[in-house]
C-alpha cells in the first residue's frame, strides 16, 4: 500500500493537487504497473472521449454516463461527483507495464474499439494500442464483440 499512489480527489486546489501528482510521479521514475478498468465510453482513468488526449494530470468534467456508471458508489445521484482528477495519458503510457480488467456485456464495444478500432481520442482507451506492455484481461462478454 505505501507505493499505491492516486491523485487526491478531494484536495482544496484541484489544479496544485495536479501539478504535485505529476511531480511524484516524475521522481519515482515513472509507473511500474498501471491498473486500469474501462469506462462504457471507453475512458480510462476518467480521460473522457475528447478531441484531444490529454497529457499530464488534470481536473475533468465526468460525462453523465461516467457519473450514472458510478452511481451505484454513493447513497444518492446528488453526492456522485461531476469532475474528477485524472492521470493524463502521458503517466498511464510511461508505466512499464498496464493491465487493463473488464467484465460485462456492457463494456464490449468499447473493448473493440478499443483494441480493433483507429487510434482515436474519442475512445481514449485505443491509444493502448501504442504501449509495449498491455495486458487486457476480459470476461466473455466484454471480449464478445472481438473479431475472433
Amino acid at each position: 500500500k505505501k507505493n499505491t499512489f492516486v491523485p487526491n480527489g478531494k484536495a482544496e486546489n484541484p489544479e496544485k493537487e495536479c501539478k504535485r501528482y505529476d511531480s511524484l510521479v516524475e521522481k519515482s521514475g515513472n509507473i511500474d504497473l498501471q491498473v486500469l478498468g474501462i469506462g462504457s465510453n471507453a475512458h480510462i482513468g476518467f480521460n473522457e472521449p475528447d478531441d484531444k488526449f490529454a497529457k499530464g494530470t488534470h481536473l475533468v468534467d465526468l460525462k453523465q454516463e461516467t457519473i450514472d456508471a458510478n452511481a451505484r458508489f454513493f447513497k444518492s445521484k446528488e453526492e456522485v461527483p461531476k469532475k474528477a482528477i485524472s492521470m493524463g495519458m502521458k503517466n498511464i503510457m510511461a508505466a512499464k507495464k498496464v493491465i487493463l480488467l473488464a467484465s460485462g456485456e456492457n463494456k464490449a464495444q468499447a473493448i473493440k474499439s478499443t483494441i480493433e478500432g483507429p487510434i482515436n481520442p474519442l475512445v481514449p482507451a485505443s491509444i493502448l494500442q501504442l504501449h509495449p506492455d498491455v495486458t487486457f484481461i476480459l470476461d466473455e462478454e466484454a471480449a464478445s464483440r472481438l473479431d475472433k
